[in-house]
């Protein structure tokens, strides 16, 4: 059985794997559009095993317990995006980027931003002027040090770009900061090349008790879908009353 290392560098909170970047590790050994599920902290700079049967990928740990696992998605439907805001409203958004204000996952892979460039990806999603509350948007620019062999983003490093921002749509929301992401549904169309500008977006879709679930997109500058992504939140606080569903102009 194959063995894998989620290194420190991807993390999410310190000191457990990121989520969309494991759930994409995940998913680039299902073909077509999958779900990946956590079910457990992913530990760091430790061997894991990687089970692969037929289209269905699971990640043990030393002791045999399940981490995560991964199937093609069935009976979910990919969530259909709003347009895309375009590269000027998403830099603007990117100004109002919550942790920018108040300290939050400063060193989290996706959107820690004490992260260097090529070290972390840096997205700094923020609401995104004249959308519903909540809708969220910045400018990614996938940095040399992530690219394969083609000068493209694997799987498992746009999963990563994907799995913040559904986080940031409900704390903008909603204002809450405590959520951890269970599930995500996503495929990929269409892998951006190394210092290719792109548009991740991310908007609330439902809330039910302590789950909240968001939609995620990453377009090209012209807007071109490149990927989509379904996210379930399970959030570790009392859900607060939502908020006006219109941003002011």
């Amino acid at each position: 059985m194959p063995k894998i290392t989620i290194a420190q560098q991807f993390c999410g909170p310190p000191n457990s794997g990121n989520g969309g970047y494991v759930c994409g590790v995940l998913a680039s050994e299902v073909e077509g559009p999958a779900t990946s599920v956590l079910r457990a902290r992913v530990p760091l700079d430790v061997d894991l095993d990687l089970r692969i049967e037929g289209n269905i990928a699971e990640l043990t740990d030393a002791e045999g317990a399940l981490v995560g696992k991964a199937a093609p998605a069935e009976g979910v439907d990919l969530p259909r995006p709003p347009p895309s805001p375009g590269l000027a409203a998403a830099r603007a958004a990117s100004e109002r980027y919550p942790a920018h204000q108040e300290r939050m996952h400063p060193i989290c892979f996706t959107c820690g931003p004490e992260r260097a460039e090529g070290d972390g990806l840096r997205v700094f999603p923020g609401q995104i002027e004249g959308r519903p509350v909540g809708h969220v948007a910045c400018v990614w620019t996938p940095d040399q040090a992530f690219a394969d062999a083609e000068g493209l983003m694997p799987t498992e490093v746009i999963w990563a770009a994907l799995d913040c921002p559904g986080f940031f749509a409900w704390v903008v929301k909603e204002g809450r900061h405590g959520a951890l992401l269970g599930t995500m549904t996503g495929e990929v169309l269409r892998r951006p090349r190394a210092g290719e500008p792109t548009i991740v977006m991310a908007w609330p879709l439902a809330r039910e008790g302590r789950k909240e679930t968001a939609g995620v997109a990453l377009f090209s500058a012209e807007g071109e879908l490149m990927a989509r992504a379904h996210q379930v939140w399970i959030t570790m606080a009392p859900a607060f009353p939502a908020k006006a569903e219109t941003a002011p102009a």
